[in-house]
C-alpha cells in the first residue's frame, strides 16, 4: 500500500515513487471510467481551490476548473492582474495569505523557483499547472494515456522530437521513473538541461531503463512506441519564432517519420499544435493520433491528483 498523500505538493514527479504515481495513474483511470458511466464524486465536496496564472492557458485552466467541479468542489481563476503578487507582494505572504482561504493551490508561471517558494511557505498542497522548467501534469496526461492505449509502461520506448522544454524535461523523469524507455532527439543548442537528465538517470538506474539523447530525430524514433512533438517555440519564445523554424525543419513529425516507428506506435503532442511546423495535419488527424485522448485525460489525472493531495 502507498502511503497517505493527503498535503502533499505536486511540484514534480521526481518528487514521488513509481508506487506513488502508478496509484494515482489507477485512480485516474477509475474516475474517467466512473464518470463515464454516470457516477458522480463528491470527493472535495465544500473544499476550494485558488488558480494562479501567470501564463495564459487553454488545456490547464478548463481542465482543473471542471474537475475541481466534477469532485464537488470550488475554483477560483486568479490572474496576475487579481493578485498583488503581480504588483510586488512578495511569494511568501501571497502564499501565507492565501493558506488561510483555500484548500490548495495551482500555479502556472514562468520561473519554476516561485512555484517552488509558494510551496515553501504555503500550509496547503502546491500543484504545479506549468513553468518554463516542467509540466508535470501534462506528463501524468501522458502516461495516463500511454497505460490506457497499451495496458502497461514498463518496456516500451518513448520518442520525443524536439526543443528540450518543459515537456521533454517533465517525461524524462516520468519515463524513467516509471520504467520506459526515452529517447529525445533535439537540434545542438537546443537539448535538454543537464539538472533533469542527471535526475532522470538516477531513476533510471533504478527502473533498469534506457535514456537516449541524441540529434538525430531518425535515431530517436526508431523503434518507437510512442512519438511525441511539442510546439518548437514556446511560449515567450516568439521572438525566436523564425530562427527556431530553420533550427528544427528536420525533426517534424511526418508520416516519414511515422515509418520509422513500431506499426502499432501512438502519436502525443502535449497542444497547441502548429500545424505543418513540428507535426503535420495528416499525422495529427491520423489513426494512430491520441492526441485528443491525451488532452482530455488532463481532467481525469489532475482529479486524482487534488482528490489524493488536498
Amino acid at each position: 500500500m502507498v502511503r497517505n498523500l493527503r498535503g502533499r505538493d505536486f511540484l514534480t514527479v521526481h518528487d514521488f515513487s513509481k508506487e506513488e504515481l502508478s496509484e494515482i495513474l489507477l485512480f485516474a483511470l477509475q474516475l474517467k471510467q466512473e464518470k463515464k458511466a454516470g457516477l458522480e464524486h463528491q470527493l472535495l465536496r465544500g473544499k476550494t481551490l485558488g488558480m494562479i496564472f501567470q501564463k495564459a492557458s487553454t488545456r490547464t485552466r478548463v481542465s482543473f476548473e471542471v474537475g475541481m467541479y466534477q469532485l464537488g468542489g470550488c475554483a477560483l481563476f486568479l490572474s496576475a492582474a487579481d493578485l498583488q503578487i503581480g504588483r510586488g507582494e512578495p511569494v511568501k505572504d501571497t502564499a501565507r495569505v492565501l493558506s488561510r482561504y483555500l484548500d490548495g493551490i495551482m500555479i502556472r508561471t514562468f520561473d519554476h523557483s516561485e512555484v517552488e517558494e509558494l510551496a515553501t511557505f504555503a500550509d496547503i498542497p502546491v500543484i504545479n499547472g506549468l513553468t518554463d522548467l516542467l509540466h508535470p501534469c501534462q506528463a501524468m496526461a501522458d502516461l495516463m494515456t500511454i497505460l490506457e492505449q497499451k495496458g502497461k509502461l514498463a518496456g516500451l520506448k518513448l520518442a520525443y522530437l524536439g526543443d528540450g522544454n518543459n515537456v521533454a524535461h517533465s517525461l524524462l523523469l516520468a519515463c524513467s521513473k516509471m520504467g520506459l524507455n526515452i529517447a529525445v532527439a533535439s537540434p545542438k543548442g537546443y537539448e535538454v538541461k543537464a539538472e533533469i537528465v542527471a535526475k532522470a538517470k538516477e531513476s533510471a538506474a533504478v527502473s533498469g531503463t534506457g535514456i537516449t539523447l541524441t540529434t538525430d530525430p531518425r535515431e530517436a524514433a526508431a523503434g518507437a512506441d510512442i512519438l511525441y512533438t511539442d510546439v518548437w517555440a514556446s511560449m515567450g519564445q516568439e521572438t525566436e519564432h523564425q530562427l527556431r523554424l530553420k533550427a528544427f525543419q528536420q525533426y517534424q513529425l511526418n508520416k516519414e517519420m511515422l515509418k520509422m516507428a513500431a506499426d502499432d506506435a501512438i502519436v502525443l503532442h502535449c497542444l497547441p499544435a502548429h500545424r505543418g511546423e513540428e507535426i503535420t495535419d495528416e499525422v495529427i488527424e491520423g489513426p494512430q493520433s491520441l492526441v485528443f485522448d491525451q488532452a482530455e485525460n488532463r481532467l481525469h489525472v489532475q482529479k486524482a491528483i487534488m482528490a489524493k493531495l488536498i
